[in-house]
């Protein structure tokens, strides 16, 4: 069931297998100015912002695009409310004005608004003070302009009409803002494809090794290809260490010091739209944080934890106390208790924060930090999702300062990614693109908001060959999908396309075992699969689910931590 093969050349940006295949000989070839190592949103940001300023570039990933923190987060692009509370003003007002840019034009087809409900549970002194706190982020927000409503206050009936769902008891008044919301995988595949669109060379599956010294500094790396094993030397004038909670291993390698990150991790559950009475996400204050509510197409994102974690960092896995405290949270507030049998979804993911003397993880900054610990090496940690090219600008810029001739500054900020262009023209298109490819138009709805005036490459598999357009077991995604994240976004095993290029694995209570045959059949023509290959994959799905709903029943982190490495890694990598 697959596509006649298509000409890469008139896909932008396309990381399909032939392309890694060039790029690694490149690796090995030519010296670089920056080899970038991770490909979380921040490495990504790295290389785009490199290349766009006419360096040589490469960027290598050891396992997956966005598969460590980068697919894990609570989705949303927003300034950090309650940073306010912490008198951290810059971080909220950088954060929004970054939040305005990719909402109005760098990627306003892979972001949302959402609207956010805040109870108030005292009349005044909270109205008054809470009001305030969400007034001043309002105000932060207009220094560009801003793409999102304002706040409003709301009476506490006003309040349980758009929030049927909560306790009448647990609220006397309310107020509604606005954030925007991001497919945090998406929109990171989205910023190395188009770093790749520019020039730079992304290569994952691609594990760094070693570092490269010559007379005290850093030159480059060794990489070894994790789904071959061959290994390279990768000459560099400079490596930027962009691995989040990997980042102490790799300045260790040089015996340097610096920066070091601790590992916080939160955790999130995924229960049915139907499962909460609400037309509004909800952001619910708890004793050291907040959890928040946030919609997510036909569920709801319920989270986060925010604990200090000291295991596999390749993996986190939730624990039965992690889930208990979400919903204990969450039921605080609700009419109607969650339970487990709701949870269709959960996953975990681990904060780098740059190390502070606090003990406790919320009380570290996000913001983020950019080092040269040794020459020819730049770290950075901390920082938000949101800020990630500011990130990334800040730590090029320090690049650029090693170097032996001008570099100019970043243009990334004017710079729109890959299906940005034209967005205003196909957005509203659904119905007549569905009516033109024979699909339900919810269903080109969901195309559009992952792929953006790009759409019609993917819609073009199905003209090609019309199987392509069976909806995949579970709903909202077709076999298109599958072929294309294959051929054109770099996805080289069976749970990159699951977990990351689609979110089956989160989204029914099978976590993607119902589809998984069908995807791995599908990708098996486009990556030269076996039979027992295309067994193998699927096995490993297998054992990778049913690790994860033990650990998700294991009593706290050591027993989660200690059943999800009973799985076997896809790359067969442990935690390096």
């Amino acid at each position: 069931m697959t596509a006649p093969a298509s000409s890469p050349a008139t896909i932008p940006g396309s990381l399909n297998p032939t392309q890694r295949a060039r790029d690694w000989d490149r690796l090995a070839a030519e010296k670089l100015d920056v080899l970038v190592v991770g490909g979380g949103v921040t490495g990504a940001g790295c290389a785009l912002d490199a290349v766009t300023r006419g360096l040589s570039v490469g960027l290598i990933e050891q396992r997956d695009l966005a598969s460590g923190t980068s697919s894990r987060s609570s989705k949303l692009l927003h300034g950090g409310l309650r940073y306010l509370e912490q008198r951290d003003f810059a971080l909220v007002r950088e954060a929004l004005h970054e939040r305005s840019l990719l909402t109005s034009s760098i990627c306003p087809h892979l972001v949302r608004p959402v609207s956010f409900l805040l109870p108030l549970t005292h009349r005044i002194w909270q109205r008054i003070y809470y009001g305030a706190g969400v007034l001043l982020y309002d105000l932060l927000a207009l220094g560009r302009r801003n793409p999102l409503p304002r706040h409003r206050h709301l009476s506490r009936r006003k309040a349980l009409e758009l929030v049927p769902g909560l306790d009448e008891d647990f609220l006397v008044g309310a107020i509604r803002y606005y954030d925007a919301q991001v497919d945090d995988a998406r929109h990171t595949l989205t910023v190395a494809r188009t770093a790749a669109r520019h020039g730079a060379a992304v290569v994952t599956s691609a594990q760094l090794t070693g570092l490269l010294r010559e007379d005290g500094e850093v030159v480059g790396a060794t990489v070894t290809n994790v789904e071959t094993g061959e290994q390279i030397e990768v000459r560099a004038a400079k490596v930027v260490n962009a691995t989040g909670v990997w980042l102490d291993e790799i300045q260790d390698m040089v015996g340097a010091g610096g920066l070091r990150v601790t590992a916080a991790k939160g955790v999130h559950i995924v229960v049915p739209r139907e499962a909460i009475d609400s037309d509004s996400g909800l952001i619910l204050r708890t004793p050291t944080s907040v959890l928040f509510v946030i919609p997510w197409g036909r569920h709801w994102l319920v989270g986060t934890t925010d604990t200090s974690y000291d295991f596999d960092r390749a993996h986190p896995a939730a624990s039965s106390s992690d889930i208990e405290y979400i919903l204990d949270h969450a039921n605080r507030a609700l009419r109607r208790p969650l339970t487990r049998d709701h949870i269709v979804g959960v996953y975990a993911g681990l904060r780098p924060l740059v190390s502070g003397e606090a003990d406790e993880t919320p009380r570290l900054s996000r913001e983020h930090a950019v080092l040269e610990p040794v020459p020819g090496l730049i770290s950075i940690a901390g920082g938000k999702y949101t800020t990630y090219r500011v990130m990334a600008a800040d730590t090029i810029d320090m690049v650029a300062d090693g170097l032996d001739r001008k570099v100019p500054g970043s243009c990334t900020e004017r710079l729109p990614l890959i299906g940005a262009d034209g967005w205003d023209t196909v957005k509203h298109s659904a119905p007549t693109l569905a009516a033109a490819h024979g699909l339900r138009a919810p269903l080109v709805e969901r195309l559009l908001w992952r792929h953006g005036s790009r759409v019609n490459d993917v819609l073009a598999l199905v003209d090609e060959d019309a199987r392509l357009a069976e909806e995949l077991t579970g709903g909202g995604y077709i076999a298109a999908e599958v072929v294309y994240a294959a051929r054109h976004e770099g996805a080289l095993h069976l749970d990159d396309v699951l977990a990351r290029r689609m979110r089956v694995s989160i989204e029914n209570d099978q976590r993607g075992l119902l589809v998984a045959e069908q995807a791995a059949a599908l990708m098996a023509p486009e990556l030269g699969w076996t039979e027992d290959r295309v067994r193998q994959e699927v096995e490993r799905w297998q054992t990778r689910i049913d690790a994860e709903r033990a650990a998700n029943a294991a009593p706290d982190d050591s027993a989660a931590d200690q059943v999800r490495q009973s799985a076997i890694d896809s790359r067969g990598l442990g935690d390096d």
